[in-house]
């Protein structure tokens, strides 16, 4: 008879990602660690960086926030410059209603997630980000029907 296997830092990681609330004893009694283990396995995850945040998923319809739409935004290709692009990345950082931001390969240099109350504050939103924009050269929408499947959990194998 072989003895179980060591618990991964995957398995833990696997767990907090469907509920990170839950308890570092049940935690590790599901991976066969003690809780003081796993909490040092988490604080290490944190410490590397593997453990970006801890946050809650909101449901934006639920606080007010109903229409996400996806934005591919593409710039002056003439300005195209490192500098320029870093500007983009710290200007749509910087948006609230901004909830990810990709610098991406193909036509468009980035694509957007944004949330807002509706389509006025969108088109507000179009005016101050890329209108006034002269690094932007143009920019395509698609407004979300539904939300089908939404997370930020990473497949994890092993």
């Amino acid at each position: 008879m072989s003895a179980p296997a060591a618990p991964t830092s995957r398995q833990v990681d696997s767990t907090l990602q469907r509920d990170n609330t839950t308890p570092q004893r049940v935690i590790g009694e599901a991976v066969n660690l003690s809780a003081p283990a796993v909490q040092r396995r988490i604080r290490r995850m944190e410490e590397a960086e593997v453990i970006q945040a801890n946050v809650a998923m909101i449901d934006p319809a639920q606080v007010g926030q109903p229409i996400t739409i996806f934005v591919e935004v593409e710039v002056e290709v003439i300005s195209e410059t490192a500098e320029l692009i870093d500007a983009a990345k710290r200007e749509f950082a910087a948006v609230p209603e901004v909830q990810q931001c990709y610098y991406v390969t193909g036509e468009a240099d980035f694509v957007l997630v944004v949330v807002v109350p509706t389509m006025t504050a969108y088109e507000t939103l179009t005016r101050r980000l890329f209108f006034g924009n002269n690094n932007v050269k143009r920019f395509r929408t698609f407004v979300s029907m539904d939300r089908v499947k939404v997370g930020l959990a990473v497949p994890l194998s092993g």
